[in-house]
């Protein structure tokens, strides 16, 4: 009688042990791309290690629970429209040209409290499902075992709604990546990251081409800290012939000295003529 029980129950617990399977790897399918959606929404920092700066955040996020990734969704990616801009944290350094690409989805208050209570149930479900399931049910009788499916096939269609879910947001995100890509291999976007020069021809000093090479020229130059202006132009000439006073709209070197605000200028008599010096201004103390 046992063993024609046991035999009974063989494939009710084969069918427990399917949908269980399912469900994980339904789970294991949201916690995969939700990890990528965490990694990419957002990145910023120097232009100069944008790449490295993101290959951090995709291995940050492949060591994160499901619970924290999901804390890492919410006020970040998705958010409440509460009717102000959202603050950036800015630590752009002004001598340094910095990249910042965030990617946000805003919902009003209702949703984003309805978003986050059913995330919130979504980690509560993969916790059951991985550490307590078989103490919520008895897979030692029929009458637990069909409970049992039951439970697995409701949890399936709560999972896959969110996989759903969360492949509708990914799509939108890459849909303005691959806008924004274009963009970035415009010439303008190459102006103005390379150059400085916003796309209104606004000169941008402090990241500007011109400044970067007088600051790079400047040390093998200088005696006392002050460096010839000719034989810098002489040196941009020959590293970097592309970069040229008239891209900045001056005349001369002494033109873009004056117009970016950044060095000293002097003039001293050499030999019966008037020779310009510069060196990087030093702050003053307030």
């Amino acid at each position: 009688m046992k063993n024609s029980y046991q035999e009974a129950l063989r494939l009710p617990q084969q069918d427990v042990q399917r949908l269980l399977g399912k469900c994980l790897l339904r789970i294991q399918q949201y916690e995969w791309l939700l990890k990528k959606l965490v990694a990419h929404h957002r990145v910023a920092g120097p232009a100069s290690c944008v790449a490295r700066l993101q290959a951090d955040r995709i291995d940050e996020a492949s060591t994160k629970t499901l619970g924290t990734l999901v804390r890492g969704l919410l006020g970040s990616y998705i958010v409440p429209d509460l009717g102000v801009d959202a603050e950036e944290d800015d630590t752009a350094c002004d001598e340094v040209a910095t990249f910042s690409l965030h990617f946000r989805l805003s919902t009003s208050p209702q949703d984003y409290a309805g978003i986050q209570k059913d995330l919130a149930d979504l980690v509560q479900l993969r916790n059951r499902l991985v550490h307590h399931f078989i103490e919520h049910h008895d897979l030692g009788t029929l009458e637990g075992c069909l409970a049992a499916s039951s439970a697995l096939e409701a949890s399936y269609g709560f999972i896959d709604r969110h996989v759903d879910q969360l492949h509708a947001w990914a799509d939108d995100m890459e849909k303005v990546r691959r806008l924004l890509a274009e963009h970035v291999q415009s010439d303008a976007f190459e102006q103005f990251m390379i150059n400085g020069i916003g796309l209104d021809g606004t000169i941008h000093w402090a990241i500007s081409g011109a400044v970067r090479m007088l600051r790079d020229v400047l040390p093998e130059l200088a005696e006392d800290g002050w460096a010839p202006v000719n034989a810098a132009g002489r040196a941009i000439q020959a590293r970097d012939p592309g970069q040229v006073p008239e891209k900045y709209g001056c005349r001369s070197w002494k033109h873009v000295l004056h117009a970016s605000g950044l060095f000293d200028l002097q003039y001293r008599d050499i030999g019966g003529q008037r020779v310009g010096f510069y060196r990087e201004r030093i702050a003053k103390l307030p």
